[in-house]
């Protein structure tokens, strides 16, 4: 595998793990929460994700799996691995304190309300928590990104704007309360920046540890997998996001226009 290669698939998936920082400056420099605007990106990134899932990422382990081990057990293995990575995101979702979701929403307009009041320890925990949470929470994203980008760069690079897209309301979720805690935009910042570091973490590690084992079989059940984690993300949080936005109708339009893109690029790319 080319050295160039693994170097531009690390670059995406910095990219889109720092993108929580885009949520952060959002935060500090916005007079106000565009909420239509949040509802349809968040929409679109549900709709790359979930289209690339089933029409390119599970289809190519799919014919992985079974050109190299059959029909049958190739079929099976690639639907094992798909619900393998559901439960495996939904486990981390479940582990992670609800107090400290990350996909509790909060809003630029909260930050102007309370920044002349009193600091409080408790949101510093929260903030403090809620960017841990990101942090885990996002690992496996990092290892979705980097894996589509070294099998097809074009992928990946859809994948990781889309995640990227989904990280900005996240970067807020971090910084408002440690803004409100502490009344240091800096460190709000530099904490909710530094939240996004996960994801190509999470590339590394899962390049050290997966890519000298690499055989079909790994490539197959990886890839499956990660189609599971893309998905569950899109139905768990991106959507559910957009809708607690209170825009649902903007968030379902953005959904399709998310797919309908994702598929003109496969097109092109035939």
């Amino acid at each position: 595998m080319e050295f160039n290669n693994i170097l531009f698939a690390f670059a995406l998936t910095l990219f889109a793990g720092l993108s929580t920082g885009i949520g952060s400056a959002m935060a500090f420099f916005a007079k106000r929460t565009n909420t239509r605007f949040l509802a349809l990106s968040l929409g679109f990134s549900a709709g790359v994700m979930i289209y690339v899932s089933f029409v390119e990422i599970f289809m190519k382990a799919k014919n992985t799996l079974i050109a190299n081990y059959g029909e049958a057990p190739g079929t099976w293995y690639t639907v094992l691995a798909f619900f393998g990575g559901v439960i495996f995101i939904a486990l981390i979702d479940k582990f992670i304190p609800s107090a400290e979701n990350p996909h509790e929403l909060h809003s630029i307009e909260e930050m102007n309300r309370r920044s002349g009041q009193v600091k409080d320890k408790k949101l510093m925990r929260m903030g403090t928590f809620t960017a841990l949470a990101i942090g885990i929470h996002n690992f496996p994203e990092g290892l979705a990104t980097f894996t589509a980008a070294l099998q097809d760069p074009n992928l990946g690079i859809a994948i990781a704007i889309a995640i990227a897209i989904h990280n900005i309301p996240e970067g807020i979720a971090v910084s408002v309360p440690v803004y409100f805690a502490t009344g240091n935009r800096k460190k709000a910042f530099r904490l909710s920046f530094l939240s996004g570091l996960s994801e190509p973490i999470g590339a590394l590690i899962g390049y050290l540890i997966l890519m000298p084992f690499m055989t079909p079989l790994t490539f197959g059940i990886i890839f499956a997998g990660v189609a599971g984690i893309m998905v569950f993300i899109s139905l768990d949080e991106l959507l559910p996001s957009a809708r607690e936005y209170g825009e649902h109708h903007l968030s379902i339009y953005g959904l399709f226009a998310g797919m309908a893109v994702m598929a003109i690029s496969l097109l092109l790319f035939l």
